[in-house]
This record gives C-alpha cells, sequence and structure tokens, in this order.
C-alpha cells in the first residue's frame, strides 16, 4: 500500500513527490505518457519558483540548463522593466524549456525515493474512510491513503470525482509548434518585431538558431482534439505576415486557446487536485506552470503531516483556503490581458492608458509582483504586514535563509536568542541569530516559507506551533 498515488508526472506531479518524499511519504506517480514529453509547452520559471527551488537546493542544477533574464514586460506583454529593489534575492526570470523542468524535478523525485511509472493511466477510483482504491488501464488495482490528481486540464481525477469547472468556453485559439524556417534569422527578426507592434500573440523565436518556437493566431476556435497542420500554420503567417518564412520539418505541431476555469474544490475526502488539474487559464504572463509548482510546494508538507499522524485538524483544509484564491486571481489577471491583447481600438485604447499608468512605479511593482507571485499574503488572522507573506532568502549568520531549509521543515529564526522549540524539534528548526536581516523579533516560518507567527511571547510562539505543527511530543 502507498501513502499516497499522484495522477500526472508533469512539474506539478514531480515537486509533489519530491516535496512528499522529504518526509519519508511513500509516493507512486503515474503517467499516461510513454516518454517524456519533447515539445515545449512553457518557458520558465517566475521568481517565487526560482525560491522554491532555491529553498530545496535545487537552483543550482537549473541554473545551469537555463539562462536568466531581466523581469519586465510581463503583462500583457507591455515593455516595462521591472522596478529597482524587487523584494527577492532571485529578482530574474529563468528562460529554461518545460521538457528540462519535468525531467529535473522527475529526477529529484526519483533520487528521493519515489516511485515513477509510465505509460500507466489512472481510469476509476473508490475512496473510503481508510484510503483510495485506485484502477489503472490495465486492470491493476491499487490501494493508497490519497490521491493526487495533477493530470492536466482535462483530468480524468477531476471528472471522476464529479467536482464542477466552471468559467469560460475559449474564444481565441493560437498554433503553436516547433519547426525550421527558410530564411535568414535577421529577416525573421525583422518581420517578427515589426508584426508585434500590434499582434502581441505571435512570435518566431529559436534558441540554437534551427528550431523555431512558432505562436501565431488563429481564425476561429476549432476543435481541440483535432491537431493543426503545417498548411494550416503557413496561412495563418501568410495572412498575419504576409509570408510563411518557408517553415518546414515540423517537431510537433499543437494549439491551444483562452478557456478560463476553476474547480469547484480542491479536495473531496482523501482525494485532491492540484496544478491545471485545478484551474486553467490562458498562457499570458507565464504563470500556469509556476502557479502548478507553487500548489505542490503549498499543498507537500500538509499532506505529509496529515499522513504522519502529526497535522492538527483543520491543516489539510488551508490547501484549499489558500491555493484557491490565488487560482482565481491568476484567472483574473490572464482574463484582463487577454483583453488587452486583443487589437480592437477599445481594448488598444486600454492598453495605452495602462502602459503609461506603470510609468509609475507603484503600478509596475505591483503588477510585476502578481505575475511572479511575490505579492502573495495568506490570510493567517490580524497582524503585521509580513505575517502570510513568503520571506526573502536573507543573510544570516551563517550563510543564507533558503540553504537551512532544504530539508522541508518549518524554522523559527529567533533574533531576541530567547525562545524555544522544545517540543517540536522534531518539526522545527532554530536559528537564533540577533544579526539576521529581520526587521521583527522572530518569525515562524512554515516549511514552504511562508511567516505564520511575528513576536517574542513564548506561550504566543507555543499556541502557533501547535496550529500549523501539531501536538508537541512529550
Amino acid at each position: 500500500m502507498f501513502d499516497v498515488i499522484i495522477a500526472g508526472c508533469g512539474p506539478t506531479g514531480a515537486m509533489l513527490a519530491a516535496e512528499l518524499r522529504l518526509h519519508e511519504v511513500r509516493v507512486l506517480v503515474v503517467e499516461s505518457e510513454p516518454e517524456p514529453v519533447p515539445f515545449v509547452r512553457a518557458l520558465g520559471l517566475h521568481i517565487r519558483s526560482i525560491e522554491l527551488m532555491a529553498m530545496r537546493g535545487l537552483l543550482d542544477r537549473f541554473l545551469e540548463r537555463g539562462k536568466q533574464h531581466p523581469t519586465g514586460g510581463f503583462f500583457a506583454a507591455i515593455t516595462r522593466p521591472a522596478p529597482e529593489g524587487l523584494d527577492s534575492a532571485h529578482a530574474y526570470v529563468l528562460g529554461i524549456p518545460q521538457p528540462i523542468i519535468d525531467q529535473l524535478l522527475t529526477e529529484r523525485a526519483i533520487e528521493l525515493g519515489a516511485q515513477v511509472r509510465r505509460g500507466c493511466t489512472v481510469t476509476g477510483f473508490e475512496q473510503d474512510d481508510e484510503g483510495v482504491t485506485v484502477e489503472l488501464a490495465d486492470g491493476e488495482r491499487l490501494r493508497s491513503k490519497y490521491l493526487i490528481g495533477c493530470d492536466g486540464g482535462r483530468s480524468t481525477v477531476r471528472k471522476l470525482l464529479g467536482v464542477g469547472f466552471p468559467g469560460e468556453p475559449a474564444r481565441t485559439e493560437t498554433l503553436l509548434g516547433e519547426m525550421e524556417v527558410g530564411v535568414p534569422q535577421e529577416e525573421v527578426t525583422a518581420k517578427v518585431t515589426e508584426i508585434r507592434e500590434t499582434v502581441k500573440r505571435f512570435g518566431l523565436g529559436t534558441r540554437d538558431g534551427q528550431i523555431y518556437r512558432v505562436v501565431v493566431p488563429d481564425l476561429e476556435v476549432s476543435e481541440r482534439k483535432k491537431p493543426p497542420t503545417l498548411e494550416d500554420f503557413k496561412q495563418r503567417l501568410r495572412a498575419i505576415a504576409g509570408t510563411d518564412f518557408g517553415v518546414h520539418s515540423p517537431r510537433f505541431l499543437s494549439r491551444f486557446g483562452d478557456a478560463t476555469r476553476l474547480a469547484e474544490h480542491y479536495r473531496v475526502g482523501r482525494v485532491l487536485l492540484a496544478g491545471d488539474a485545478a484551474h486553467i487559464h490562458p498562457p499570458t504572463g507565464g504563470q500556469g506552470l509556476n502557479l502548478g509548482v507553487q500548489d505542490a510546494f503549498n499543498l507537500g508538507w500538509k499532506l505529509a503531516a496529515q499522513i504522519g499522524g502529526r497535522a492538527p485538524e483543520t491543516l489539510l483544509d488551508t490547501y484549499e483556503a489558500e491555493r484557491r484564491p490565488v487560482a482565481a486571481e491568476v484567472l483574473n489577471n490572464t482574463r484582463a490581458q487577454m483583453e488587452l491583447l486583443s487589437t480592437e481600438p477599445g481594448p488598444q485604447a486600454v492598453r495605452k492608458l495602462l502602459t503609461e499608468l506603470m510609468e509609475f512605479d507603484e503600478v509596475n511593482r505591483y503588477l510585476i509582483e502578481k505575475i511572479t507571485a511575490i505579492g502573495i499574503r495568506y490570510d493567517f488572522g490580524e497582524g503585521p504586514d509580513l505575517l502570510g507573506r513568503r520571506l526573502r532568502d536573507i543573510d544570516l549568520k551563517q550563510g543564507r535563509l533558503y540553504d537551512r531549509m532544504h530539508r522541508g521543515r518549518g524554522l523559527l529564526l529567533d533574533r531576541t536568542e530567547t525562545l524555544s522549540v522544545d517540543g517540536w524539534s522534531d518539526r522545527i528548526d532554530l536559528i537564533a541569530d540577533p544579526t539576521a536581516a529581520l526587521d521583527v523579533p522572530a518569525a515562524l516560518l512554515r516549511p514552504d516559507g511562508h511567516i505564520a507567527w511575528i513576536g517574542e511571547n513564548q506561550q504566543d510562539l507555543n499556541d502557533h506551533l501547535s496550529r500549523w505543527f501539531g501536538k508537541p511530543t512529550d
């Protein structure tokens, strides 16, 4: 029997598996694709996801395979550089194709002891008070304490669970593919620069000078199950750019729409949803993969505590309470961005006004923090502004904060040198450091880096330790 079966080995499922294995949870990941998908859906990591990788000691692996870019120009492709002094030690975008992200996170999960089975599809399940019986396409039946659906926007787990997925169907559709072109790169660059002055959903770019990622608006929304052809790309390229750039030798051809949907619930009993299984939205701003990885980071330590018998009664419920509103905000900002990408006069007028407003540092900063997820504040009740926010990677007397969080445990950062985590030391690390770059006496960090308590009173701290980490050991 497994503790957790995860359906889907994309970034969300792999991240969740790795997080669970930090706490010795027995994990099986089943993935319907027999081999890793080679084509590029997403292009990189935003600040908060980069911070998460640093928090688990993974960032060097990602930096070796990616390229750092300045932060800015995300919101509806309005070209404004990021304001100075963003609240992060990692204030950049990491350009790294999704297949590499998938590979690195899956390798990490396997290193930590997760089992991964490819070519396996969940076709049914039944849950009871003790666990979930999961049926695979080949008829095999497996037993686990929990089942997590990380199986994408058309999630089988969500459908079988009977969770509603309300929202809006696609109104526009975009062709996406990788292929070679038959004209010089300089010609492609010049034409793309010209077209993107008015058509922001258009692009041809290359990493190696040979294979181009082609993004071009389709004429209308079509049947999503029908893949586009190379001729479809050529027709749309000629219609928009006046040339098809001699495209040939496609590596893959696909399409995506701007449907926007949010699951009514993230949890029903012992079955939970994460990533695209819980929310879909247009890719504007590059938030989708990042949102799913951050779902996994929020859920992993809570589910592990539940399985380990140490979780407070309502801890697992905070996953939906915290992450569903975050997804709703992403859906809203992508709706707004899609309107601003329209070539119609009304949206273009609003776009011009917002472009002017983004000259103000406060507006630009607000939108950057929203897109990169460093502006998130969970509702932990009344308290200082830092309460509920994630803490940046600050300097300590010995090294950096995130270097002390690799094990996925809670952490008390105590500048007063008077507080204790006795009774919780099996779950919480203590750093007594009066020199820490922190403006409060002490802060209790959850394993996901969000501040759960601020103060200097031991009894108040004990109450919050119990709230988030369960009863103390004798």
